[in-house]
């Protein structure tokens, strides 16, 4: 981790470190630069501020009623609230999951504070409810669960599923933005397609769910890049899942629907069988940037694809017509219209599957 992005002296007496920073610290996992979640006694936002003003960094109220304040220093975002209660272990004991209910006072040398058993628990490896109240206070971490166990490749204790089976029905209740970056943030992890499995499983998906398949067999990445891998495997994770419809009810982006469906819909017409030259040609034209996503979803029909669609060149995952429009217009007399975008389609396609392509090709598909 770099350097302690402020001074401990500019914070209050009582100000201590909580949730995930002392959780990643503690798994040796912490970043160069990681979100810091700060508890003070009282006046968070006026603190933030303040320090906003200090360090000459940027300062947003995250709830007002709260007292919850964010503070921007470059690199580095700090989260600071008011704590709940009349000590650090009375606010401790309110949190999600144990192992995010540790804490360390910054301005004494004072042992870490664990008050609920989340030092037992991460040495397990389980992730374990603090209480059913504290899951129901924010229905969001009934899904924060599966997330943060496959991020840490934690298992869920038996207990915790059971009361996130029990209340799945909640999730709705909260801000559909809210829910859909819980589900990016999965589908990104290493572990995502186990997490994915068991949050459908506990029936947290059931408002949005349109699967393609009847069973989530985890997706083999191997052969992609690390890069391929970061772009497409959790596009292809979320289009499994969720339909435009869906997505569109969890107010995604409109790209990202659309990206989705155009996979959704390959994926299934690959199902029934081989694909016609300008159904090819359409599918890589659609899925030019998405075509690793597809490769993932349907391994077999798409066998020898991904090497050719590294090839930048290649003429059908790539396509470009061979001409454009204006040399056609002069040189066939043909006006802009769709005659001439027929004949640019037509002549992308010869070039696609190695037919002749060029301006005397054009005058005889013209003909033709």
């Amino acid at each position: 981790m770099a350097s302690w992005p402020l001074r401990v002296a500019d914070l209050p007496a009582d100000t201590a470190l909580v949730g995930g920073a002392v959780r990643d610290a503690l798994l040796n996992r912490l970043g160069s630069h990681p979100d810091l979640d700060l508890v003070v006694p009282s006046a968070a936002i006026a603190l933030t501020r303040r320090l906003a003003g200090r360090y000459r960094g940027s300062a947003v109220v995250l709830d007002a009623e709260r007292d919850m304040g964010r503070l921007v220093l470059g690199a580095w975002t700090l989260d600071i609230a008011a704590r709940e209660g009349p000590d650090l272990a009375t606010d401790l004991r309110r949190r999600d999951y144990s192992i995010n209910a540790l804490g360390l006072a910054l301005d004494v040398d004072a042992p870490l504070q664990d008050p609920t058993g989340g030092l037992q628990d991460l040495h397990h490896g389980q992730l374990r409810a603090v209480s059913e109240v504290n899951l129901m206070a924010d229905p969001l971490r009934l899904l924060r669960g599966p997330r943060l166990a496959a991020e840490l490749g934690f298992a869920l204790s038996v207990d915790t599923k059971a009361l996130i089976r029990t209340h799945h029905g909640q999730l709705p209740q909260v801000a559909p933005e809210r829910v859909l970056a819980e589900l990016e943030k999965l589908s990104e992890c290493p572990e995502g397609d186990q997490g994915l499995q068991l949050v459908v499983e506990l029936g947290l998906l059931e408002p949005w769910l349109n699967p393609i398949g009847a069973t989530l067999e985890p997706l083999d990445a191997e052969e992609l890049t690390a890069m391929e891998r970061q772009q497409s495997l959790p596009l292809a994770r979320l289009s499994r899942l969720l339909d435009a419809p869906g997505l569109g009810q969890l107010r995604s982006s409109r790209r990202l629907q659309q990206r989705c469906a155009r996979l959704r819909h390959w994926a299934l017409r690959l199902d029934q069988g081989p694909l016609s030259e300008s159904e090819q040609l359409l599918l890589c034209r659609e899925l030019e940037q998405d075509l690793p996503a597809l490769t993932l979803l349907r391994p077999r029909a798409t066998e020898g694809w991904l090497q050719r669609w590294r090839e930048p060149h290649d003429p059908l995952f790539h396509p470009r017509p061979p001409l454009d429009g204006t040399t056609l217009q002069r040189e066939l007399g043909l006006p802009p219209g769709r005659a001439l975008g027929a004949l640019l389609e037509q002549l992308m396609l010869e070039r696609a599957f190695g037919r002749p392509h060029d301006l005397q090709a054009a005058r005889d598909l013209r003909r033709d």
